[in-house]
């Protein structure tokens, strides 16, 4: 099992009971999301991974993009 899986059960826990109307309602659940272009970029497991979404925020769902490693994310090939 995968390092990151706890904290990605805590993130879902979350985002499952979350109403966001906007990016600035998702940072108080969230602080360190960052907004790049379309995507949301959530750190996950202490900062080791990266969880990008697509948060649609008139139909409350959230589509996961990719999931990978601070390193893989740094080196940009998820754009």
């Amino acid at each position: 099992m995968p390092v990151f899986v706890p904290s990605l059960s805590n993130w879902l826990g979350i985002k499952r009971k979350a109403k966001w109307g906007n990016f600035t309602e998702l940072r108080r659940d969230f602080g360190s999301a960052d907004q790049v272009g379309r995507r949301t970029v959530f750190n996950i497991a202490g900062n080791k991974y990266r969880l990008i979404a697509r948060v649609n925020y008139r139909t409350q769902r959230v589509f996961i993009l990719h999931i990978m490693s601070h390193d893989e994310y740094s080196k940009g090939n998820w754009e």
